[in-house]
């Protein structure tokens, strides 16, 4: 129907404006029926060139519009605004197309627009996933859904940090608990990471491997400063260097005693992280196509390889021992340092030795969902990519900003060293997949989002989950009444429909395919859970006018059954598209 009325447009364009050049032509769908089935600000934007006023402009186009038996009315609004009210028969053909073809309603050809990668979560292995990453998680993966309906082959990827200090201080942190697990008693570092399953790895090493790793306390703290007195008249700049100083000594030394078990311990640890992580992801609903190893860098040798890159082309200098990009000279606010004065590379050296790494599997475009605290970040990896010949433009940074939890009326305090956290499985045995996965996207990623536990879980029409699953059950409901088969709705005569419920129904359903595909190319899944708050209040308010099931006009009722199927296909559509369920019983 669109397509339609674009070529009508342009017709009527090239008889009323002869020597105009047009581009797109602007046509949108009316939030509200009463103002038609669409609308084009075309006049408006064409009068300046023209010469002309848009409302006298429309009526030019207007009155050139050739005979389509798909339009009913055209109306001029406001300063030049050209409404179109389609024919009953047009506005109900979407019910016929959704049941021809529930699933494929709306998708578009896979690959027509491209390939893309989209990488996202990429949390640390260093603990259980927290109701921050559920939000990445969440949006990551029901854009994703939406990228792939949109026509684009998606790869979905996590990034994972398995090389570096994190991690270090994470076996650094199992081994002591090892330790004392067996009567060798340490202070534990205050910024060692201390939930508890640090301490159920440290049960699985002495499982696995008995009392293989025991070390005295003498040997563990040798040539290790002290941890500073909580009383010492320090600041806090001062005592935060003195306790990192106290974990880099901890972890030197322990490399030291343990030899290549410490790889043993390291690997054990990354692998139940792994492991527990991608099985949390996927009771979430999300998989992924790739996990890549940030330590494959470091051993293929491509972070080493990716500098002398850089170098040879110029764009690095020693300063002070270290050596430094010159991120500035592309973008950047500052220079960054890519490998310190001992040598070891950065984490922007990994990073950049990756985002080339992803540019050379020739994906069209690269998405990297980040949290808001990433922001900053993103010059620097765009500064690295142009120096090193890459088209920057191809990487798009989505941010999700950060979730607060509430659970009775009080903010959740989150901190995972310290272990003080609610982990998205706590969240999904509170709330269930489908009210997490929903609720994380009403809201646009880059805007915070507070978790309201309450409404989450609770059976009203104020919970937006549920009144959209209720809809779909709904319509189930009133099709077991019925108790005929559903493939016979096909044939129904969508000429008996035109009640005015029924009329805003079609309108919201036709909908669709547009709405889906803004959101993918808005990278916006919230405004799929609009969509179908939308479609289900329509659909609620077309059940509370009429009844569907009408006796004594069997044709009506299979007609208005078949608007009422269609709209449940639509809404399973949709919200599977974001990872949440359809049932028909609730």
């Amino acid at each position: 129907m669109k397509t339609e009325l674009e070529q009508l447009l342009r017709a009527a364009i090239a008889l009323a404006l002869p020597n105009s050049t047009v581009g797109d032509i602007p046509l949108e769908r009316p939030r509200q029926a009463d103002h038609g089935d669409f609308a084009s600000s075309i006049a408006l934007q064409l009068a300046k060139a023209a010469g002309c006023n848009p409302r006298q402009l429309a009526q030019q186009i207007k009155e050139a519009l050739p005979v389509s038996g798909m339009i009913e009315s055209c109306d001029i609004a406001g300063p030049g605004f050209l409404n179109f009210k389609l024919r009953a028969a047009t506005r109900f053909a979407v019910v016929a197309n959704v049941l021809l073809s529930p699933e494929q309603f709306g998708r578009q050809a896979s690959g027509s627009k491209g390939s893309i990668q989209v990488e996202f979560v990429s949390s640390n292995p260093t603990g259980p996933l927290h109701v921050g990453h559920g939000r990445g998680a969440a949006f990551g993966a029901s854009l994703s859904n939406l990228l792939d309906f949109a026509g684009w082959k998606v790869q979905r990827e996590y990034y994972v940090n398995d090389a570096g200090r994190q991690m270090d201080i994470l076996t650094v942190s199992t081994w002591l608990r090892y330790l004392s697990q067996h009567a060798v008693n340490l202070d534990f570092p205050p910024n060692g990471y201390q939930g508890d399953y640090v301490g159920a790895m440290a049960e699985a090493l002495t499982a696995h491997h008995g009392a293989s790793y025991i070390k005295t306390a003498t040997e563990v703290t040798a040539g290790c400063p002290g941890i500073p007195d909580p009383i010492l008249p320090i600041d806090d700049k001062q005592r935060e260097a003195q306790i990192e100083a106290h974990m880099d000594a901890l972890i030197h030394q322990a490399k030291a005693l343990l030899g290549q078990d410490w790889a043993t311990i390291h690997a054990e640890v990354l692998a139940e992280q792994l492991d527990d992580c991608r099985a949390d992801l996927e009771e979430f609903g999300v998989v992924f196509d790739c996990w890549f190893s940030e330590q494959s860098l470091y051993d293929s040798g491509r972070v080493a390889q990716v500098v002398a890159r850089l170098d040879e082309l110029g764009h690095l200098y020693v300063k002070d021992g270290a050596v430094w990009f010159k991120s500035s000279a592309f973008g950047d606010e500052k220079d960054r340092v890519v490998q310190r004065e001992n040598g070891i590379y950065t984490y922007f050296a990994s990073d950049i030795a990756y985002h080339d790494e992803k540019f050379g599997r020739g994906f069209d475009r690269i998405l990297n969902v980040w949290g808001a605290d990433h922001h900053g970040y993103i010059p620097r990896v765009k500064a690295a990519l142009i120096a090193l010949g890459h088209d920057a433009s191809r990487l798009v940074v989505p941010l999700v900003q950060f979730v607060s939890l509430f659970r009775n009326g009080e903010k959740v305090q989150m901190s995972t060293r310290k272990g003080q956290f609610v982990t998205l499985r706590e969240l999904r045995e509170e709330t269930g997949r489908d009210a997490a996965r929903f609720f994380y996207v009403l809201r646009k990623s880059d805007q915070a989002l507070d978790f309201d536990l309450s409404l989450a879980t609770s059976e009203s029409n104020d919970n937006p989950v549920y009144y959209v699953q209720y809809a779909h059950a709904r319509v189930h409901s009133v099709l077991s009444r019925w108790g005929g088969d559903t493939k016979e709705l096909v044939n129904s005569d969508l000429s008996l429909l035109g009640t005015e419920s029924e009329v805003a129904l079609a309108h919201v359903l036709a909908r669709f395919p547009e709405a889906a595909d803004q959101a993918a190319t808005d990278y916006a899944p919230h405004s799929i859970a609009f969509y179908l708050r939308d479609l289900a209040a329509a659909f609620h308010s077309c059940y509370n006018s009429a009844p569907f099931i009408v006796a004594e006009q069997p044709e009506l009722t299979r007609a208005r059954l078949a608007l009422a199927y269609s709209t449940a296909l639509v809404l399973k559509l949709g919200l599977s598209l974001l990872g949440v369920s359809a049932p028909k019983q609730m």
